[in-house]
């Protein structure tokens, strides 16, 4: 796998952008302002991957991630789970009483809520982590705190008042890494993999039942669904399933050949070993 260049979202120090220096340590990373710019620049070969995550074991599901997913022309290749500790920042000689507002990326602060609500501190969201960190430091000013990384206190020079703000301890974010050429391991009987796709349901009584029976009746495990509207239409539901198998499983080839009798508009987002 060609990991040269990877994109990710956010600022330098946001989590992201440490998930890529763990999975790819020789990679030159590039920041994007949002997912889709991430997206976009592996699409126009800016970039050879994209680190995207897409759900915490807190906070849940990045639900934006699985709209745009579906309408790009990238394949995912690889997974990889990051440990997420959130420390509590702020500037120089500021601490925890001084505080009165602390900013983060939404995710962040939905899994520091308790925290923050303990503190009585008014959460302000912004677009990442780091980013934050970086915007309390150049505002420097007491009365504002950011939620970010260790790594983020470092690059931005400020203090870590609490280096284990988050609400749960073992808290695990789930990135998915995105290409734009679709890179199917071989089978290998000892390996466990994922299938990804996309697909909508058939307008007849029961499609749904009917299309992930399939599954049930073969014996193969469904590690996630996931559904929601497509845009303009509160009636159309897209499904986003990941099937613990692997195309070459004679198992998992009779349980698609059912999905295709009760489904449509199937597509295969990728095929990728299970981490």
């Amino acid at each position: 796998m060609n990991d040269n260049i990877i994109a990710y979202q956010g600022v330098e120090g946001a989590y992201s952008h440490l998930a890529c220096k763990k999975a790819f340590p020789s990679s030159i990373t590039i920041a994007c302002n949002s997912f889709n710019d991430a997206m976009k620049l592996v699409e126009s070969e800016t970039a050879n991957l994209a680190m995207i995550p897409v759900e915490n074991s807190t906070a849940g599901r990045v639900e934006e991630i699985y709209r745009l997913i579906p309408k790009l022309s990238l394949y995912i290749v690889q997974e990889h789970f990051e440990p997420v500790n959130h420390c509590l920042l702020g500037i120089k000689g500021s601490n925890k009483k001084t505080i009165k507002y602390v900013s983060s990326h939404p995710q962040a602060l939905a899994q520091c809520y308790t925290n923050i609500t303990n503190l009585n501190f008014e959460a302000l969201a912004k677009f990442d982590t780091a980013g934050s960190a970086k915007e309390i430091s150049e505002k420097n000013d007491p009365l504002y705190g950011a939620i970010a990384s260790k790594l983020a206190a470092k690059l931005y020079n400020l203090e870590i008042l609490d280096d284990k703000f988050g609400d749960l301890v073992g808290n695990i974010t789930r990135f998915i890494i995105l290409s734009k050429d679709i890179q199917t391991p071989k089978y290998e009987k000892n390996e466990e993999y994922i299938t990804s796709l996309v697909f909508q349901v058939r307008d007849i009584p029961a499609a749904l039942y009917k299309a992930l029976g399939g599954f049930a009746t073969n014996g193969v495990n469904l590690l996630k669904l996931e559904s929601y509207s497509l845009p303009g239409s509160l009636k159309v539901s897209q499904f986003h399933i990941d099937i613990n198998a692997h195309p070459d499983e004679k198992s998992l080839k009779l349980a698609l050949e059912e999905l295709t009798f009760f489904a449509k508009d199937i597509k295969y987002l990728g095929i990728y070993k299970r981490e």
